[in-house]
């Protein structure tokens, strides 16, 4: 990858790049919210109108993938000219018209900055089915895994499976200096494109298989999407090295998981998604436990699918469309290949790490969570996990504690009934949880608000409800380190 001509294309970029506000200027906010949803056709007829507009002649070459007049090209690529875009590699003339040879696409990161990611051209470019060494651009796991990480960190960091980089760039921009790795040489071209086009610097990148790279060495962060998803080994059915690793089930997720444990610095964490298989060896999230040994874990799963709609899902991602033979043709292959191994369902989630004890946590997270401040929640809970440790009910009788400003309660009451039937306590932010609480959880809750400690509301409660007080003590501070992790309390 020549840095000199990537500079120049990211100097044309910040002139007449198709940024989300550029192209919403030029096309209006219903076309351009379509192209998230995949859907090209309104944002393509609409930037037709706007021929000689640089700005739209981007968007058409390198969001939508359009063939391309070279005057058009020419006239918005001033630095690095149609050859120079050609020698570095995105795009090709032929004879009066260019064509793309990646997409380059807005990004917006955490911390509002405005950046560019390059990837190579998917279905909203007409292109399908996709290559065999496709490099994925910013999708939903893309997005997800970004909002899971710290939102500020120091150190090193691995981003391990790196594919077009974007991972490693918000590592970078959230303070840490990045190694990235991939066993693709295509994506670590476009990992070093990225780099360039973002103007960062700090990120190293290696080529090779999991963590052969950094054989022998350990980080602050390791934050991976890896190949994790459940592909037949037969012949026919077609592997994609930014999704399949080449390993029978779940056995890719396994290596990553339990290898994470030999590259952590103490007082380190790993941010990963995955997928897991139910079978003859248990639930996933139960396997999974067992690829943890010697970490704090904390599995999320997300969603559980069945083995049709897992297989329809993959089949369909790879750029085969259903009412096809070949769609018909490869379920039926997902399909016999569980019934063989005996997989009656596939989990897939997140999964948090850690260099410590005292996380141990598999649980199903099933709601709409708010990825704003993602990160942040998860890297508070580990904090919590930690100080709760070196705690004991009497440290934290004695610990003054605070409700989360984005906790509310409901209490349902049957008609007539002056007592309520249930109280919930729901969080705003978080994972988005709803409990269940009895009233004397609940008066603690409603209570905590930094001043007095635990005990102290506790002994009153107890008063309160002509209660035992050293038994509601035994009741509530359980539940209150229950609340502390999950994020309704916090130490004040």
């Amino acid at each position: 990858m020549d840095a000199t001509l990537a500079r120049r294309l990211a100097g044309d970029l910040s002139i007449f790049g198709p940024s989300d506000a550029r192209v919403r200027g030029l096309i209006g906010d219903p076309a351009a919210d379509a192209v998230l949803r995949g859907d090209a056709a309104p944002a393509r007829a609409a930037l037709r109108s706007a021929p000689d507009d640089p700005v739209a002649a981007l968007a058409r070459l390198f969001v939508l993938g359009d063939r391309m007049p070279v005057a058009a090209v020419a006239a918005a690529l001033l630095a690095i000219g149609v050859d120079g875009a050609a020698l570095l590699g995105v795009l090709r003339a032929e004879g009066e018209h260019v064509v793309p040879l990646v997409a380059i696409r807005p990004h917006a990161f955490d911390d509002g900055a405005a950046g560019w990611i390059a990837s190579d051209l998917d279905e909203l470019a007409g292109v399908f089915p996709l290559r065999s060494d496709h490099v994925l651009g910013v999708g939903g796991a893309g997005r997800t895994l970004a909002a899971m990480l710290p939102p500020e960190g120091a150190g090193r960091a691995l981003d391990l499976g790196c594919g077009c980089g974007v991972i490693a760039l918000h590592l970078r921009r959230h303070g840490y200096e990045v190694v990235a790795t991939d066993v693709s040489e295509r994506a670590l071209w476009f990992t070093r494109l990225n780099v360039v086009l973002n103007d960062l610097d700090g990120i190293e990148v290696r080529r090779g298989s999991l963590f052969d790279p950094v054989a022998g060495e350990r980080f602050a962060l390791i934050a991976s999407n890896p190949p994790f998803v459940v592909t037949p080994r037969s012949d026919g059915v077609p592997q994609y090295e930014y999704r399949d690793g080449g390993a029978t089930g779940d056995a890719l997720m396994a290596q990553v998981v339990s290898g994470i444990v030999d590259h952590l610095e103490p007082g380190g964490s790993a941010r990963l998604l995955g997928n897991w298989e139910d079978g003859p060896g248990g639930t996933g999230l139960e396997r999974v436990r067992g690829w943890t040994r010697g970490l704090g874990a904390w599995v999320i799963e997300r969603e559980h699918l069945d083995p049709v709609r897992y297989a329809e899902l993959w089949v369909r991602d790879g750029g085969t469309r259903p009412g096809t033979r070949e769609h018909d043709t490869l379920v039926e292959a997902w399909l016999d290949d569980f019934a063989r191994r005996g997989v009656t369902g596939i989990g897939l989630g997140w999964v948090v790490l850690a260099a410590q004890t005292g996380l141990d946590r598999f649980e199903r997270v099933a709601q709409q969570v708010d990825p704003a401040h993602l990160g942040a929640h998860l890297a508070t809970a580990l904090e919590t996990v930690a100080h709760l440790g070196r705690l004991d009910d009497g440290g934290l009788a004695a610990s003054v504690l605070q409700v989360a400003g984005d906790v509310t309660e409901a209490r349902h009451h049957v008609p007539g009934s002056d007592s309520p039937s249930v109280i919930e306590l729901r969080q705003g932010g978080g994972l988005g949880r709803t409990i269940d609480v009895d009233p004397a959880l609940a008066a603690l809750v409603g209570a905590c608000d930094g001043e007095l400690t635990a005990g102290v509301l506790i002994d009153a409660i107890a008063e309160l409800l002509e209660a035992d007080a050293a038994r509601l003590r035994a009741e509530l501070l359980p539940a209150a380190r229950e609340l502390l992790f999950t994020g309704f309390l916090s130490f004040a």
